[in-house]
């Protein structure tokens, strides 16, 4: 099987020293939740909550001083992860926040 963006986003992760990404699956993202699912480097920590997996990433950056990083879907999904976000620039920690976008009918990154 060929390489798909969403290994290319996680190779370009692992570049930076991602270890782990907290989030909740939705279908705008589904084909990253696939690649991770493929990767034995990447631990995908799966929350009940995108406000959930913001906060975990942010905590994650406080704690350890790596780069925290979130995954949530489009629409709704990635407005529930504003809070975490917004809590991590408050304290200066670095974050990476990752969702799909529509962009005049289709999917842009």
């Amino acid at each position: 099987m060929s390489d798909t963006v969403a290994d290319f986003m996680l190779t370009r992760l692992k570049a930076w020293g991602i270890t782990r990404i907290y989030g909740f699956p939705g279908d705008g993202i589904s084909g990253l939740v696939a690649a991770l699912g493929r990767d034995d480097e990447i631990e995908f920590v799966q929350t009940r909550h995108e406000e959930s997996a913001a906060f975990m990433a942010a905590a994650h950056a406080k704690w350890t001083g790596e780069v925290g990083v979130c995954l949530a879907t489009s629409g709704p999904g990635a407005i529930h992860l504003l809070n975490g976000l917004y809590d991590a620039k408050l304290d200066h920690q670095p974050g990476r926040c990752q969702s799909k976008i529509l962009e005049a009918g289709r999917a842009v990154a």
